[in-house]
């Protein structure tokens, strides 16, 4: 990506580095005692918040204002767009915007991770946010969103790079070439 759109590689890095930090920062809701790394990024976790807005915001234009790109996008790639940024914007809220109760957040889920099931706040946000975030993990694995391991069936790996040397045919085209 470096190579062809500096545009897209500087939106797509600034998303996943941004959304590394804040799923590390949602860390110190499932572990006690937090562990003192995940202390220490806190800071850097709340604005990650904005960079991966930024980067989503970066990568949707670049789907709506790019002809080629438009052209060849399908309305599941708009909706997962969409669906990360309203994540990102429910985070966001419930950080600047209408405080939840983070506290009885982090004893509701590790009430849950020790079989001891504890109330979860009813804030408007939270509740949105968390929906929202069981709707990507219902998603996920069924999309393109999963593009991690798609590197290990890329072609670009799998093929000689030696065009120039030897001409290469699948086995139904070496048939029609006879």
């Amino acid at each position: 990506l470096f190579k062809s759109s500096k545009w897209t590689w500087l939106f797509g890095w600034l998303f996943h580095v941004s959304l590394l930090l804040v799923v590390l920062r949602h860390l110190r809701y499932f572990l006690e005692p937090v562990p003192e790394w995940v202390v220490m990024i806190q800071p850097f976790g709340t604005y990650a918040g904005w960079g991966m807005a930024i980067g989503l915001a970066g990568l949707w234009l670049r789907r709506v204002a790019v002809p080629r790109v438009r052209t060849i996008s399908q309305v599941s790639d708009h909706l997962h767009l969409v669906l990360l940024l309203l994540i990102a914007a429910s985070g966001l809220v419930m950080r600047f915007a209408w405080h939840t109760d983070v506290v009885a957040v982090k004893a509701f889920f590790l009430g849950w991770l020790r079989l001891s099931p504890q109330a979860l706040p009813g804030d408007g946000p939270l509740l949105v946010h968390l929906g929202l975030v069981a709707v990507l993990l219902i998603v996920f694995p069924l999309s393109k969103l999963v593009h991690a391991p798609g590197i290990f069936f890329s072609p670009t790996r799998n093929q000689a790079d030696d065009p120039r040397e030897r001409r290469h045919l699948a086995p139904w085209a070496a048939k029609l070439d006879q």
